[in-house]
């Protein structure tokens, strides 16, 4: 590694919920990957677990000085849980990986090695993936989607264990799925991002929280994605460019229906075009409501999805 990522202090986030057989074996693993690395922290943010996950982290903690816990009085998600490490977290270079072990600590050094040739995000692609079949494919078709649609091509956007340079993720607003979406974010950003391929073990204790509902809100927070980056210090431009739309289909559809009526004789009660546009008339008057509401909100609304109980080793 070059001198300037030695010298730099790394952060390794690691959200988790409901994971209590996977923490000790999960620490034992990284405790001996982080020997060979630059000064380190892990913070572990429990997301609300009901079982004993949060008492074994405040054991770990107490043996550990690097370690640092966060725990959440409700169970708000994995993208709040990793947005309050990163507000936590005061790394130079900053580690995501998941809290189940199918992520291997081993592949740190590789991520960071990868980091060193230039690169702000590195992104792992989980290449032999060891998953049901069912949850493989679902997670292929949402990496298609996400290709497609942003142009930013990852084999792999869902694959927790990435590693950022810290200015390209502290820009970011954790909201939402917007965990799976973070090397898209970087991206517009201007980060200089790649991938390489990393281990994915089988699950082996715990149980999954993958579900179809998850392709439909990646669907939907690509949408976000797409309205926050153009629109999110103006919304009021976007709601008043539909609602123009929406008068000038209204004007229009009234002209047409003038001109039925004097050149060809039609009456206004045998077409519907009258009623199309005093609907589309009502459809801007509603998109500018919109902006007004979007904007002020965007103003006013600052409120976070989690409560933090408690903070241990901060």
């Amino acid at each position: 590694m070059k001198t300037d990522l030695l010298r730099s202090k790394l952060s390794v986030i690691i959200p988790l919920y409901n994971e209590s057989a996977n923490i000790e074996p999960l620490w034992q693993e990284l405790s001996v990957t982080l020997v060979a690395l630059p000064p380190s922290e892990v913070i572990f943010v429990d997301d609300g677990s009901t079982d004993d996950s949060a008492e074994k982290l405040r054991h770990i903690a107490q043996g550990d000085t690097r370690v640092k816990v966060i725990l959440f009085a409700n169970n708000a998600g994995q993208t709040a849980a990793m947005g309050a490490g990163v507000e936590h977290a005061g790394g130079d270079i900053i580690i995501f990986m998941d809290g189940d072990r199918q992520n291997d600590s081993a592949d740190i050094p590789r991520l960071l090695a990868k980091l060193d040739e230039g690169y702000d995000v590195i992104s792992g692609w989980r290449k032999e993936r060891q998953d049901a079949f069912l949850r493989s494919a679902l997670s292929r078709l949402a990496n298609r989607i996400v290709s497609m649609t942003t142009g930013i091509k990852l084999h792999d956007t869902g694959c927790s264990l990435k590693a950022f340079r810290s200015p390209f993720v502290r820009r970011i607003e954790f909201i939402g799925e917007v965990h799976r979406l973070l090397p898209v974010y970087a991206a517009w950003q201007g980060a200089r991002i790649t991938e390489i391929p990393v281990n994915h073990r089988p699950r082996v204790a715990g149980v999954s929280k993958y579900g179809f509902s998850r392709i439909v809100k990646i669907l939907l927070d690509l949408l976000l994605a797409q309205f926050t980056v153009r629109w999110r210090r103006r919304p009021m431009y976007f709601f008043g460019m539909l609602a123009t739309v929406s008068l000038g289909l209204g004007f229009l559809s009234l002209m047409w229906a003038l001109v039925l009526k004097f050149w060809f004789a039609t009456t206004l009660i045998q077409t519907p075009l009258p009623l199309l546009s005093a609907m589309l008339v009502i459809l801007a008057m509603q998109m500018l409501s919109m902006g007004i509401v979007a904007d002020l909100l965007m103003r006013t609304n600052n409120r976070k999805s989690y409560t933090i109980v408690e903070s241990i080793g901060f």
